[in-house]
């Protein structure tokens, strides 16, 4: 049984008060609790973070009158059943609290803001000061002795308990001097027993249970290579196996990837079979195009005859794990015409006034050997099940990531929840989505539950339309749920830019890619430059390995094998090319050259705009309650939390300055935002270029570089200081 979208019932449930004419009841707060971070859309969808990472949780917290407040971040991690607590602490703006909590397992973890009346420290604040100004007590220290017996009314301790009356009834000893009742009331001992045992009589919860999603760093961090197994050959006329793209294994993983992807590796309807160059007329040897995905062999849980057998693909998988490699396959949520759903689910596609079953269009472009599924038809419930099956039976042979074909044509609340059920079981599978379709729809399904998503990142050139992308995507809100995966190519996409730039192009967005975000990848060839359209103005390759297979010399004159080699090994030795939000562009005097740092140490972070300092950023104990005084944690697990390490790495800072033009030298005066590296502005220091091996000496902020397209396009420059 399929569920029901809660945010649905909640809307029926508020159209239906509105016809009966009830009001729904105002929620009466004595605190106010707002502007919770991270929190996107009102806890609607779970932000993003990856084992290892400490959660940072802020609020503005605020309430009437003088008394002082505490709060407390409630936790919980997944599969538990208790919740956990940490302090909140008043920090730098008014009225804005933080808090924090490690990541160290997968899944979907929940968490809340909760904040009180401190009673006992306000009534101990003003005693403090009455005391100082030699005032009379009698009457407050009356007041204190309530608020104590209270705390220990609410302790199951029957130490506690004593201890607390003890003292209360000592606070209201007439017999005694008030000098010595304050003393007894003012103990430090005292503070610490009221703070962990006090039942706060206002207890408010923030309206909303929000949620993270905690992946597996590999999902945050990895270099993808794009594979077509059937073109592991050494000759066209030879169809390649399982077997044969496993000899392909050794010299992908030496070249530093981390994922080998895989396109449909099914059975190929033979209906309206594309022919090479995507033509209609094919050959009788034309092996089609994988996409179009069924025959009379079997469907998405069959594999094509020519490349093997199930028990070869398992092998394929144990063959690049020993390798450190990690396999995913195409998702494609399409027939052929031959499919076997065809005959026995019929009800399962688009059918036509005239019976007939709808085919795949992009006008002018025609699909004829693809039928796209219904996923709101009448079955729908057994259609989402069979999809989930097919993700699970591949999971079973060792599959956990999965590039996802076109997801945004497909019904989003499907992903949704097939997502949601994958992941319940498997939460370290991953869902790339190869979704090039407008930016809101791109961020809803990165929201609803894919883990990476493509980008627009190929038709970004120029330093115009790099530097305001970038800044979205890593500095903007989307940063806490979408991540990009910058593939410099793809089967379908041979943009301009490589067409005509020549080799030089292709070590220029190789170089961005791997540098800019965490997560990039690259389709088979593009190591040998491979730049021949189909036609001018197409971004189709001239004999597309979609249509046939292509015999390729990876060692061929040209080759930017060395790059490839050396960028990856960068990336896995220096953790700042491993984040996410570290990346800042600066200024270049030249518009042809694009400046940027990967921050490496620990830096700031910012919240809702409030720079938080990395001291922020740690697992809290016993931090500190609203008044600044020591708190405690208030746990409700036995399980120990593991204290996981800071969200930035400590390594050191790189600066990167790229070349964007293939075709000519451009120097520039760069930058370097020293004020910001803490470094002085007399202060020499060194950078080293990881490229080159290079080592250059610089001093102040404005610095020299020269980048010639040919030599040497770029510098990753790390940062040296004695």
């Amino acid at each position: 049984m399929l569920p029901t979208d809660p945010m649905t019932e909640v809307a029926r449930s508020t159209r239906r008060a509105a016809r009966s004419g009830r009001k729904e009841p105002v929620r009466l707060e004595p605190i106010t609790i707002e502007c919770v971070s991270p929190e996107l859309d009102g806890g609607r969808y779970p932000v993003k973070r990856v084992v290892g990472d400490t959660l940072v949780v802020g609020a503005d917290i605020f309430k009437d009158g003088h008394d002082l407040v505490a709060a407390r971040v409630r936790y919980r991690a997944p599969g538990a059943t208790a919740w956990r607590s940490v302090p909140m602490r008043f920090e730098f703006n008014p009225d804005r609290w933080l808090a924090s909590f490690p990541l160290d397992r997968m899944g979907t973890w929940e968490f809340t803001v909760e904040a009180w009346t401190d009673r006992f420290n306000s009534w101990r604040s003003g005693l403090e000061k009455k005391v100082a100004a030699k005032q009379k007590v009698d009457v407050e220290l009356l007041e204190g002795a309530q608020i104590v017996l209270s705390a220990a009314r609410n302790t199951r301790s029957s130490a506690y308990r004593s201890s607390l009356q003890q003292v209360a009834d000592r606070m209201r000893d007439e017999t005694m001097s008030l000098e010595a009742r304050a003393r007894a009331a003012l103990a430090p001992e005292l503070k610490a027993l009221v703070d962990q045992h006090y039942a706060p009589d206002d207890l408010t919860e923030y309206r909303h249970v929000l949620r993270v999603r905690v992946d597996r760093p590999a999902a945050a961090f990895a270099s993808w290579y794009e594979m077509f197994p059937r073109s592991a050959t050494d000759d066209p006329r030879v169809h390649g196996t399982f077997e044969s793209a496993a000899g392909m294994l050794p010299r992908i993983a030496e070249l530093g990837f981390d994922v080998v992807y895989l396109p449909p590796i099914h059975p190929i309807g033979r209906t309206f079979r594309k022919g090479k160059n995507n033509t209609l007329d094919p050959e009788p040897d034309d092996v089609g195009s994988p996409w179009a995905i069924g025959s009379e062999e079997g469907g998405h849980d069959a594999v094509d005859p020519k490349l093997g057998t199930l028990e070869d693909f398992e092998r394929f998988v144990q063959r690049a794990n020993a390798l450190g490699l990690e396999v995913a396959l195409d998702f494609a949520l399409q027939c052929s015409p031959d499919h076997p759903w065809v005959k026995e689910h019929p009800d399962w596609f688009h059918i036509r006034p005239d019976g007939t079953i709808a085919y795949a269009e992009n006008p002018p472009k025609k699909y004829q050997d693809i039928y796209p599924l219904d996923f709101w038809c009448e079955d729908r419930e057994g259609l989402w099940t069979a999809c989930r099956d097919l993700i699970l039976f591949w999971v079973a042979r060792g599959v956990k990531q999965f590039r996802v074909d076109n997801p945004h044509t497909k019904a989003f609340a499907f992903w949704e929840w097939c997502i949601a059920e994958v992941q319940r079981l498997h939460p370290e599978t991953v869902f790339f989505a190869e979704a090039f379709t407008r930016p809101k729809r791109m961020k809803s399904l990165a929201k609803l539950g894919f883990t990476q998503s493509y980008t627009y990142f190929t038709w970004k050139n120029t330093r115009w339309e790099l530097v305001p992308y970038l800044e979205e995507l890593t500095q903007g809100p989307a940063a806490e749920y979408f991540r990009g995966n910058f593939f410099a190519n793809t089967p379908d996409i041979l943009h301009e830019y490589l067409q005509h730039g020549g080799r030089p192009a292709f070590r220029i967005r190789l170089l961005l890619a791997g540098t800019l975000l965490p997560l990039y990848g690259i389709y088979s060839g593009y190591e040998l430059c491979e730049n021949v359209p189909v036609r001018a103005g197409s971004e189709e390759y001239l004999d597309s390995e979609k249509y046939q297979i292509r015999v390729r010399d990876f060692d061929a004159p040209g080759n930017i094998n060395a790059d490839i080699r050396m960028l990856n090994r960068i990336r896995r030795a220096h953790a700042a090319l491993q984040q996410y939000t570290n990346l800042a562009f600066h200024t270049s005097e030249n518009e042809q050259v694009l400046f940027y740092r990967k921050a490496g140490r620990p830096v700031p972070a910012v919240v809702d705009g409030l720079v938080i300092p990395p001291s922020v950023d740690t697992h809290v104990t016993g931090g500190r309650s609203g008044n600044g005084e020591e708190g405690r944690e208030v746990s409700g697990d036995d399980e120990p939390s593991l204290v996981a390490p800071p969200s930035w790495s400590s390594d050191a800072d790189l600066l990167v300055a790229v070349n964007l033009d293939p075709h000519r030298i451009h120097d520039s005066m760069v930058h370097v935002p020293i004020e910001e590296m803490g470094i002085d502005p007399d202060e020499p220091y060194v950078v080293h270029d990881l490229l080159t091996g290079a080592h250059y000496t610089w001093r102040g902020s404005r610095n020299y570089i020269r980048l010639d397209p040919q030599q040497q396009p770029g510098h990753v420059l790390r940062v040296e200081r004695p």
